[in-house]
C-alpha cells in the first residue's frame, strides 16, 4: 500500500519539527496510542490499539528515524507486531516547507501487512490507512497550532 499527502500546519516549520519529534504530542495524536517511548535521537518504541474491520489488536513495535534533516524533514520506518492479527510494517518520507505564517508537510508513505490483517483485503486497509493518516495530521495540526498560538 502507496499513500501520499500533504497538510497546512499553522505554525512556523522549526515548531512543526520539534513536535514531530516530541513522544507526548506524537501519543496525543497517533489514532490508538498507548504508550511512545524515546530511547534516543532516531528510536522509539510504541504500543498502538488498532481496528481494521474486524481485526482489533494491539502492536507492539519499534520506529527509526534515517535521514534526519532539521527542520526540513526526514525518513521514518516502524514494525509492528500484533500477535495472532499478524504484523505491519512500513515507512514514510515527511518533508516540512514554510508556507507563509506556516508549514506545508508532505509525506509519502509505504507499508505491507501480514497475517489476519493481510486476509481482510487491500481496500479495508487502505481506507483505514488513510483515516488513521487523516485523524494523526488533524489532531497533529490542532495541537501544533493551537501551541504556536499562545
Amino acid at each position: 500500500m502507496d499513500m501520499t499527502g500533504e497538510f497546512h500546519i499553522p505554525a512556523p516549520r522549526e515548531i512543526v519539527w520539534a513536535a514531530l519529534n516530541d513522544p507526548n504530542i506524537l501519543k496525543q495524536c497517533i489514532p490508538g496510542c498507548n504508550e511512545i517511548e524515546k530511547h534516543s535521537e532516531t528510536e522509539l518504541s510504541a504500543k498502538v490499539t488498532a481496528k481494521v474491520g474486524p481485526v482489533k489488536a494491539k502492536f507492539g513495535g519499534k520506529v527509526t528515524l534515517s535521514d534526519v534533516n532539521p527542520p526540513n524533514g526526514y525518513t521514518i520506518t516502524g514494525e509492528g507486531a500484533g500477535g495472532a492479527a499478524g504484523f505491519a510494517k512500513g515507512g514514510a518520507k515527511v518533508s516540512l516547507e514554510e508556507d507563509g505564517e506556516g508549514t506545508l508537510l508532505k509525506y509519502t508513505a509505504k507499508a505491507t501487512v501480514g497475517g489476519k490483517l493481510a486476509q481482510i483485503g487491500s481496500r479495508l486497509i487502505d481506507s483505514t490507512s488513510k483515516k488513521l493518516a487523516n485523524e494523526f495530521f488533524k489532531k497533529f495540526a490542532e495541537i501544533v497550532g493551537d501551541d504556536s498560538t499562545s
